[in-house]
């Protein structure tokens, strides 16, 4: 099978701990340029415009975004327009209306338009998903809880409007709620704790309202020092549910069903996104689901603002 060829676009932590790697293992991909004005890749051509890569380069049929949500809408417009196949990082765009004019705009243009979300594509999340089928969900609490300092040193851009401060790491728990419940929830109530130097918040709850009753609430910070946490907490009524380490460990009343860790785990998470890209542009398809940011924008709709001390890196 002929490989595909794609840029990269916006070289950051990301590109180069999950995307490049995921790329280059790949029997699917060719990494064929990179556009950036701040970073390259070694041995792969490099632009500092977007519009000069899709001039120079026609037979590149695939772009991946990797930066910033905010910017990212008039890339993925470019790429599109200019007849490309579209991979979006998570979360997809600054918005859901520009998420949705995105998609409307790849029907017209044939082409395929893929919103990721990589932690659905945690080794065990699957596997939690198929467990609760048929089980009647009585609780369900998300525990996500990490050091800003430590996971994202120096990203700026998290704390101004668009950056979704630490919706940035929660929506990875929203993208894996949305996943593994056979029943849609919906936001009730929020509280977003935003430093008073800052525009997004560290550190936010939720609660949920679920179709037949059960209780789901969610609670994010960026403070948390020491041990960290990405868990999600499931009472059904037939037996408890833990996922860990942001899906790659289960334990099922107890009892541990993967021993993975969370870096093996982890690993697997970009490539199976990026075996569906590809299966996405050979068949022409479109997966533009936008649930986890939905719960996102509804939390600050939602949401009730408090004020604490200011953030310092």
């Amino acid at each position: 099978m002929m490989r595909l060829k794609i840029a990269l676009a916006g070289i950051g932590k990301i590109a180069r701990d999950q995307h490049i790697p995921a790329i280059a293992a790949a029997v699917d991909w060719d990494l064929a340029a990179t556009v950036s004005r701040h970073a390259t890749h070694d041995g792969v051509e490099a632009y500092v415009d977007l519009a000069a890569m899709l001039e120079a380069r026609p037979d590149i049929g695939v772009v991946s975004l990797c930066m910033p949500p905010v910017p990212r809408f008039e890339y993925a417009k470019a790429a599109i327009q200019a007849g490309r196949h579209v991979m979006l990082e998570k979360p997809p765009g600054a918005t859901l209306s520009e998420c949705r004019t995105l998609e409307s705009m790849a029907r017209k243009a044939g082409v395929s338009v893929y919103a990721t979300w990589h932690s659905r594509e945690a080794a065990m999340v699957s596997a939690a998903k198929a467990w609760l089928v048929g089980k009647a969900l009585r609780r369900l609490v998300v525990t996500w809880k990490e050091d800003v300092r430590k996971w994202h040193p120096g990203q700026t851009w998290i704390w101004k409007a668009g950056g979704l401060g630490v919706f940035d790491p929660g929506i990875n728990a929203l993208s894996i709620l949305t996943e593994i419940l056979s029943d849609p929830v919906h936001l009730t109530t929020s509280e977003l704790f935003i430093p008073e130097n800052c525009e997004t918040p560290i550190a936010a709850t939720m609660t949920f309202a679920h179709p037949h009753g059960a209780e789901v609430s969610a609670e994010f910070d960026f403070r948390k020092e020491g041990d960290q946490f990405w868990n999600i907490a499931i009472e059904t009524d037939q037996g408890n549910l833990v996922l860990c380490e942001g899906g790659a460990t289960l334990a099922i009343d107890g009892k541990t069903q993967s021993a993975a860790t969370k870096k093996n785990a982890l690993t697997g998470e970009y490539p199976r996104l990026y075996a569906k890209m590809a299966g996405l542009v050979r068949a022409g398809g479109i997966d533009m689901d936008l649930s986890p940011l939905m719960h996102v924008a509804d939390a600050f709709l939602l949401g009730r603002r408090v004020t604490v001390e200011p953030f310092i890196e």
